[in-house]
């Protein structure tokens, strides 16, 4: 994979979804990324299970607990009422999108299956609306594994693009050394960390990526308060009781030295961009490159399995 285009603009989105409305979610979704390519830019990413609800343990941990609330049940299927069907109707919403923005899309979303499993899902998709990539978190976190099954044994590997090779892992998979490598490995240049995490240390770990990998990272979260959620939703308890502010954000754009294009972004929904200088990974990687000069495949190798689309199986990854 060549590197590309040499400067790009590039959009983060901040904001809660419409919680539980996959339709009104769609419509805020479509509003944004027009928003963002109003101001010029080429790839846009949402946060983590932007449609249409992060499981956040304070709201639904009746739903972890299982049979200890009556309206566990009731809940989780509304929840599962909200997920996206891939493909369906509602990513080919999502593609109409990044074609009218002519730009590279990804969207976090809570998959769900013919069976009735759900995962927790980031599309990729391209400027002419291609779902290039659909990646499932490959390790639900602690109780997150009570309403999403885990991802395919598929190694990660980045998307080719006019703009570089661009790479996504969700939330706590960018705590997986080797599955930064295979994206490294794989000629990544631009790195997507779409999170539900607003922790302190999260900012620590993008920075780290962005120096460990000379990779620009692209990190979304979503800024959630109680009142985001319907007035009707089941697990009225369990929300009175979480903190007003579910998850603060900290969405932010970083540059392969670690430091920021576009501070994180704290209590308030909002649009983060920032113009990337792609030869900056090239400077970069005259002193480090993890997955070429300063590898000892000699001493360490990362061994994948073969790529999923063999044998019938229908791919989800691009090499």
């Amino acid at each position: 994979m060549g590197e590309g285009a040499t400067r790009a603009t590039v959009a983060v989105i901040q904001a809660a979804p419409v919680v539980l409305d996959r339709d009104a979610t769609l419509e805020k979704l479509e509003r944004l990324v027009g928003e963002a390519a109003d101001r010029g830019a080429r790839l846009i990413v949402l946060p983590e299970a932007f449609v249409a609800a992060y499981p956040a343990s304070a709201v639904f941990g009746p739903v972890f607990g299982g049979f200890s609330d009556p309206a566990a049940g009731v809940a989780f299927r509304r929840f599962a009422g909200s997920c996206v069907e891939v493909p369906s109707p509602d990513t080919e919403r999502m593609a109409r999108a990044a074609r009218k923005a002519k730009a590279w899309l990804c969207v976090g979303v809570n998959e769900r299956t013919p069976t009735g499993t759900l995962h927790c899902t980031l599309l990729l998709f391209g400027p002419d609306g291609g779902l290039r990539q659909a990646r499932r978190k490959l390790v639900p976190t602690h109780d997150e594994r009570m309403v999403w099954g885990p991802g395919r044994a598929e190694a990660p590997r980045a998307v080719s693009t006019e703009l570089g090779p661009v790479g996504q892992l969700v939330c706590w998979e960018n705590y997986m050394p080797l599955a930064r490598f295979s994206l490294y490995e794989s000629g990544e240049r631009i790195h997507l960390a779409p999170t539900a995490d607003a922790s302190d240390g999260w900012q620590a770990t993008i920075r780290h990526i962005a120096l460990e990998g000379r990779v620009f990272v692209l990190a979304c979260n979503q800024f959630v308060t109680r009142a985001d959620y319907p007035d009707d939703f089941e697990l009225k308890q369990a929300l009175a009781r979480a903190p007003e502010v579910l998850c603060r954000g900290g969405s932010a754009i970083v540059a392969p030295d670690g430091s920021y294009l576009a501070e994180p972004l704290y209590g308030r929904e909002g649009i983060l961009t920032a113009e990337l200088d792609l030869g900056l990974v090239t400077e970069g990687r005259q002193l480090l490159d993890v997955a070429g000069h300063y590898a000892r495949p000699d001493v360490f190798r990362l061994e994948t399995p073969p790529p999923a689309g063999q044998g019938g199986t229908p791919a989800r990854e691009e090499d």
